[in-house]
């Protein structure tokens, strides 16, 4: 008998024993919140926050004229809140959520609509161990699709009316921005071919400089455009403009490493390379052709280094960031010194000259450029024809279809939503007694400055 309770004892501690592992090991295999992780993507979600309603606006607004300041300003900041709200309705869930069959290609359906379906306690992803909150991914990404339609603002500055404008952007990051979004980072067509886009070449650059280009020649162009001198308001506001862009853009690209990790590191450092060459090539390719050095000219050359390393900044090398950032400033320099003069159109701060033509030229050099070691993980790649198979061509040509394709979508989603937004408001222009007037007391009632 005593034999027999001993058994049984036995047997209850083994199987004490054998739940009590099964739940340390259940404790050892669940996630935990990485806080180095959670606290950079904090920080660079704040560092992307600040490019828009302060860095791009000042940028932005030193550069139109003193009587438009203030509109100017206006544009990028009601933009920028108008954005975050499509992009939580909507955006999001079209961005990155995920549709049944082929319509994923394009989209990623409504499943998050209102960010339906997650939760506080969800992290980014388990799957590639970003281990931070879903909740931070969102307002990440939504920093991105804010940006992308400011940038658009630049060129119909002065002359677009305020409500129609807002109605624009509303509409634009969900049926322009969002898929765009997903066919390269969210699981889409690009994505599935293996096109390479870091952290906004095609997605927010491309997109958002055609946009305004195709905007620009929508609605007009300014009463007395070229033949009117229009001098900017304040250079010195351009420059601490660009430098709060500048700053702000390691979280743009060091941030979508999405983690505290080596690959954020060299974004980190190609970043800063390439807008510094950019910015001294400018002045050198300025000064070579009309004497003088510009401040503004300076300003902007940082810009076209920021914008053209920013598909490339986690795939490249320090010699791969300086010629990127170099070539990209005097591809911007040819757009908007030369190619705007020559095709006259109004792109008012050349917002086609510098974030299309730099990003398409970022986009290429991707694949020219891009990291790749045989026999190794080619951890700074996704899936491509570069990573899968070594063939470099290959991936130019996937970064050639991949501008091809969101330049189609931009050009053609723009002009449809811009027709929807105008029926809306009753008209897209200000009138021509506002727009002599100045649209910072004709529409807003306020003075940028009061001297």
């Amino acid at each position: 008998m005593k034999k027999w309770l001993l058994a049984l004892s036995l047997l209850g501690v083994s199987a004490f024993a054998d739940d009590a592992n099964a739940t340390v090991a259940a404790a050892v295999a669940a996630p935990v919140l990485n806080t180095g992780d959670t606290a950079w993507m904090m920080m660079s979600t704040a560092l992307v926050m600040l490019m828009t309603p302060i860095g791009l606006a000042l940028f932005y607004g030193g550069m139109t004229r003193a009587k438009n300041v203030l509109n100017t300003y206006a544009m990028v900041f009601g933009a920028f809140a108008v954005a975050i709200i499509a992009w939580v309705i909507a955006g999001f869930s079209i961005a990155f959520g995920t549709a049944e069959g082929s319509m994923n290609q394009v989209i990623g359906g409504f499943s998050n609509v209102m960010l339906n379906g997650i939760s506080w306690t969800d992290f980014a992803s388990v799957e590639l161990g970003q281990l931070y909150p879903k909740f931070v991914f969102v307002a990440f990404q939504g920093t991105f699709a804010a940006i992308t339609i400011a940038i658009v603002a630049g060129s119909v500055i002065e002359r677009m009316k305020y409500s129609t404008w807002m109605v624009f952007a509303f509409i634009w990051t969900i049926v322009v921005y969002s898929p765009i979004a997903h066919m390269v980072w969210g699981g889409g067509y690009l994505f599935n071919e293996g096109a390479l886009d870091f952290a906004g070449g095609t997605v927010v650059h491309m997109n958002g400089g055609l946009a305004g280009l195709v905007l620009a020649l929508l609605i007009g162009k300014r009463a007395g455009y070229p033949k009117v001198a229009m001098k900017p308001a304040s250079v010195i506001l351009t420059a601490v403009g660009a430098g709060l862009l500048w700053f702000g853009w390691y979280g743009f690209n060091a941030g979508s490493a999405f983690g505290a990790n080596a690959i954020a590191g060299v974004a980190f450092l190609t970043t800063t390379i390439a807008a510094a060459v950019a910015t001294v090539t400018w002045i050198v390719v300025e000064y070579a052709v009309f004497k003088k050095p510009t401040l503004l000219g300076a300003a902007s050359g940082a810009i076209a280094g920021l914008v053209a390393i920013t598909p490339a900044a986690g795939f490249v090398s320090v010699g791969g960031a300086l010629i990127i950032g170099a070539v990209g400033a005097v591809v911007a320099f040819f757009g908007v010194t030369a190619l705007k003069k020559k095709l006259g159109y109004d792109d008012s701060l050349d917002a086609f000259g510098v974030h299309f033509l730099a990003g398409l030229w970022g986009a290429i050099a991707t694949g020219v450029f891009a990291l790749y070691t045989p026999n190794s993980d080619n951890a700074l790649l996704w899936a491509g024809p570069l990573k899968d198979a070594g063939d470099r061509m290959g991936q130019i040509m996937v970064q050639a279809e991949s501008a091809l394709l969101v330049g189609l979508f931009t050009l053609v989603g723009t002009v449809v939503v811009y027709y929807v937004a105008m029926a809306l408001t009753g008209g897209s222009r200000v009138n021509e007694e506002q727009e002599s007037q100045g649209l910072d007391e004709s529409v807003h009632g306020e003075r940028g400055f009061n001297l």
